[in-house]
């Protein structure tokens, strides 16, 4: 009997399926921890992992042993994900980090296999959601409805792309008067109340095109509002300090907070604007996650995609990562085929007609 088990030993360990049974009863809790705590990731995305899986995977999976995992414990939970009502973007996001900490507890060969990648285990699927630009007379309705002293940020999403924390965090430097061109490599992040300097978004260094309009905004904007120092740390909450010249600052001074921003001024522009009802009961205003200053930046793509601009560009101007993402969020706002073939005659007819009345005349 004892050669039989060690014969099965070794051939588990020959075809890499051996676990160490007295590692693999590390709990799910423990071995996550430890994995968040090993990232080499930036301390925001590290920060938000931590939040999905503490809150969303650990109450529901935290007690059980590495070794117990089984597909039917990663569908039951999926379906509870399903069932909390969060949007599945989200629940993406926290399947993808629940199966990265199974894949390097395999790696780690305390279980034989990672049970999100069973072939009976569905991963959330992606929303039906399509991104509904604001139009034109809304974003200016917007803008019209803040302080003087943030208008301008506006200009900066709806004309330039850029991102909230871009845009709170845009040094004078970083504008190119002159050249026509903006460069985004600053913003500013937040993790757990503190504020600091970091890079943008996955890194992604990029120089925008500065229309002349957002250009000459910026320049009265800076004539009434003139640019401050303002010294945070730099890449996380306790990096060393820098010291950046931005363009917007709070009332006080200081850089704009995120978290007051949000709630005053612009949940009382959106209000303004008719985006947001106010509440019967005379509540405070509702969430508006469709509505936070990204809606800036669906309005800029989709005003570039009807002028033609193409994907590829349009996904270097955002920062994404990858032009195939781009096309996912934002192909049903490209002009189809038909659209652009009306367009094209009826340009072509109206020249003509131009052309034939000059004569006539």
């Amino acid at each position: 009997m004892r050669e039989e088990w060690l014969t099965n030993i070794e051939a588990d360990m020959s075809r890499g399926n051996y676990t160490d049974p007295a590692a693999a009863r590390i709990t799910f809790k423990q071995y996550a921890e430890r994995w968040i705590a090993a990232q080499s990731t930036d301390v925001s995305s590290r920060t938000t992992t931590e939040t999905r899986i503490r809150l969303h995977a650990i109450p529901y999976l935290g007690s059980r042993p590495l070794s117990s995992f089984r597909p039917s414990h990663i569908r039951t939970w999926v379906r509870q994900l399903e069932d909390s009502g969060l949007a599945s973007s989200y629940r993406r996001g926290i399947f993808a980090n629940v199966s990265a900490v199974l894949t390097a507890a395999v790696d780690d060969g305390l279980m034989p296999r990672n049970p999100c990648r069973a072939s009976s285990v569905t991963a959330p699927k992606p929303g039906g959601e399509r991104v509904t630009p604001w139009s034109a007379e809304q974003v200016f309705a917007v803008r019209e409805a803040l302080p003087t002293r943030f208008q301008t940020m506006v200009d900066l999403g709806a004309g330039c792309g850029l991102r909230q924390g871009e845009i709170f965090g845009l040094p004078v430097d970083a504008v190119g008067f002159l050249t026509g061109w903006l460069h985004v490599g600053l913003q500013i992040k937040v993790v757990k109340g503190r504020a600091f300097f970091g890079k943008p978004k996955n890194n992604k260094l990029r120089d925008v095109p500065l229309p002349n309009s957002v250009g000459q905004a910026l320049t009265q904007h800076m004539q009434s509002h003139p640019p401050v120092n303002v010294t945070l740390p730099w890449m996380r909450p306790d990096g060393p300090p820098v010291t950046k010249r931005l363009i917007f600052t709070g009332p006080q001074g200081n850089h704009v907070y995120r978290s007051n921003f949000n709630i005053s001024p612009w949940k009382p522009a959106l209000l303004a604007a008719g985006l947001i009802a106010k509440p019967d009961d005379g509540g405070p205003l509702p969430s508006a996650r469709e509505h936070g200053m990204h809606a800036l930046r669906h309005f800029y793509a989709s005003v570039l995609l009807d002028a033609g601009d193409n994907i590829k560009a349009l996904s270097k101007y955002l920062g994404h990562e990858d032009p195939g993402f781009t096309l996912r969020v934002y192909t049903h706002l490209m002009p189809s085929s038909e659209s652009r073939t009306r367009k094209a005659i009826d340009t072509l007819y109206k020249s003509a007609s131009e052309g034939d009345e000059a004569q006539a005349a």
